[in-house]
């Protein structure tokens, strides 16, 4: 059986604290691309001191998909498998291994769990399936931001295998100032898409511009191909949450509750409503959508997932409600939860103390 030519394509740019982890994670490949973009650190010479083809080229408008498409040029044609990464993400051990028993010559893509959000104990807090694994033709990016992979052959047969993993360890310190022009151009250059429409809506929220947010959103859920459950759910519980911090509680709860109809399935819309119980300190409808919340025992793999459905933050609404409820044992018992979750987090030994005092 003839060998598989496996090729990693990354872009990068002042990446050189990732370097050393994120080749180690990659150096089982037959050859490392990297299309670089102008760093100004040791990023270049780190990557060509260990074998890494590197480019550099400055892309000017920027643009992740053109970035993308040309680091993808890079790769020879007479590659197999191209496997796009970022220097920020790791592959955990025994990958290669694991492509070549599965891959089949008909494939075209691969999917593979993709942990975007870790906590300090390396436990997966957001993880979803991505599908950055694919034959060398008939592929490109595409979407200023938010880019994705798309198929320009007539039949794509694509695989998932849910036990190849990489794990994602972002810089935050880097800016995203680029993303909201960007996937303001995104949904310029194609208004029907919902993915980027609900992207858009997000953006706004996270910038606080909660009327465009609103506005945006709303466009989101009207769009006839937004027909995904997961995706309408979120969008909804954004409305709400714009509406939360405009401090319109009647709207806020009227979209939670929408949220709540479209995807019963989910924790994410309950903890939204939890949260603005929470701020209206109704503590009896904290209880019940936090109690509500843990009934679902695991969401399904999505990137929609939000990390305060899975952390200690659910036990430690519940906590404070219970509190002020004065049901102390109740509080107690959700305060132990939280911290068996965050053991070191300051403010929730606190309240352990306090909880504890009334208990006596």
């Amino acid at each position: 059986m003839k060998k598989l030519k496996i090729c990693v394509y990354a872009i990068s740019k002042n990446e050189e604290k990732f370097v050393d982890r994120w080749y180690e994670s990659m150096k089982d490949a037959d050859e490392i691309y990297v299309l670089d973009t102008g760093s100004t650190d040791n990023t270049i010479s780190l990557l060509k001191e260990k074998g890494v083809h590197v480019v550099t080229k400055i892309i000017k408008p920027w643009r992740f998909d053109v970035a993308r498409n040309e680091s993808l040029s890079l790769v020879p044609d007479d590659a197999d498998i191209c496997i796009c990464t970022d220097l920020d993400e790791v592959f955990l051990p025994g990958w290669r291994k694991l492509i070549e028993e599965n891959w089949q010559k008909e494939t075209t893509r691969l999917s593979y769990t993709y942990n975007w959000k870790l906590d300090d104990n390396n436990k997966p807090l957001i993880s979803f399936f991505a599908n950055k694994i694919h034959a060398r033709k008939n592929y490109c990016w595409t979407h200023p931001v938010h880019e994705v992979l798309s198929y320009l052959g007539t039949q794509e047969i694509s695989q998932t295998l849910e036990n190849l993993t990489i794990n994602h360890y972002p810089d935050a310190t880097k800016s995203r100032s680029s993303y909201l022009p960007l996937l303001e151009l995104s949904v310029k250059e194609d208004p029907l898409d919902d993915r980027n429409m609900h992207y858009l809506g997000r953006e706004y929220m996270y910038y606080g511009y909660y009327k465009k947010a609103i506005k945006t959103l709303k466009k989101h859920l009207k769009l006839e191909k937004a027909t995904w459950k997961d995706e309408r759910c979120a969008s909804m519980r954004f409305i709400a949450r714009c509406y939360l911090n405009e401090k319109k509680y009647k709207e806020a709860n009227s979209w939670a509750d929408k949220a709540i109809l479209e995807a019963p399935y989910l924790r994410d819309p309950f903890m939204e409503k939890a949260i603005i119980a929470y701020q209206e300190n109704n503590w009896d409808n904290v209880i019940i959508n936090c109690l509500k919340a843990l009934t679902i025992k695991k969401n399904p793999k999505s990137y929609i997932n939000e990390s305060f459905c899975t952390n200690e933050a659910i036990y430690d609404v519940l906590s404070i409600a219970f509190y002020n409820q004065g049901l102390y044992e109740f509080s107690y018992t959700s305060i132990k939860e939280a911290l068996s979750i965050s053991p070191h987090n300051a403010r929730l030994l606190e309240n352990y103390k306090i909880i504890q005092e009334k208990r006596k």
